[in-house]
């Protein structure tokens, strides 16, 4: 995996979170992100969805979007028939995978494979620098409960990663230029009432791109 330069800092991608609605890919074709996310066959959260709909929903979705599969402790099988199948462009686990798990299903893929970890101590850090996963997100536990983790525990990573967790129109520009990930995953801040918002997803995508002209 190649290391992060300064001057990737400037090239900030954006993903969009938790989509399960048709109007949800409209709002993100609209605004064009870098990613957008099915959290797949995981009923403990409200935007699960089926392999079914997301393989119906991706068909509406255009080229330059990369769809991610959102996977927590889930079959291997599930998660290489959605990427074999062509559904999705990358897989992230969120779960309790370990290395030998992202090791085995890189034999059978040579898509991206996303691991995210819960940051609580700089040891959480360490373990996710040590990785096989081609990214590592950096989020505060996950299920788009829209905390912040303490940053500061983030040290100078040579390495490309996701930053989740309570990111939103109001810090957006703060984590990009404190931070620098790779990318910043966003959901529960686009949702209006728990549903995507279109002009939310605007909003934040724009901040991005804007953010990239003026470097």
């Amino acid at each position: 995996m190649q290391e992060m330069t300064a001057q990737d800092h400037s090239k900030t991608k954006i993903k969009i979170c938790g989509l399960r609605r048709r109007e949800d890919i409209l709002a993100v074709n609209e605004a064009k992100p870098d990613y957008c996310g099915f959290i797949i066959e995981f009923p403990k959260s409200f935007r699960s969805v089926t392999a079914d709909e997301v393989r119906d929903l991706v068909k509406d979705l255009i080229q330059e979007i990369q769809p991610v599969g959102v996977f927590v402790d889930a079959p291997m099988e599930l998660v290489r028939s959605l990427l074999d199948d062509g559904t999705l462009a990358l897989a992230q686990l969120h779960g309790q995978e370990n290395e030998s798990y992202i090791r085995e299903l890189k034999t059978y893929t040579d898509k991206p494979i996303i691991k995210a970890f819960s940051i609580k101590t700089a040891e959480d850090i360490e373990k996710a620098l040590q990785s096989p996963a081609d990214y590592i997100l950096l989020d505060q536990g996950g299920g788009g409960t829209g905390k912040t983790f303490d940053w500061s525990l983030i040290p100078e990573i040579q390495r490309p990663f996701f930053l989740a967790g309570g990111i939103g129109a109001a810090n957006l520009e703060q984590a990009i230029r404190e931070i620098h990930p790779y990318a910043v995953d966003l959901s529960s801040s686009v949702e209006t009432e728990k549903w995507k918002d279109p002009a939310k997803i605007r909003q934040v995508v724009d901040i991005v791109r804007k953010m990239k002209e003026t470097k």
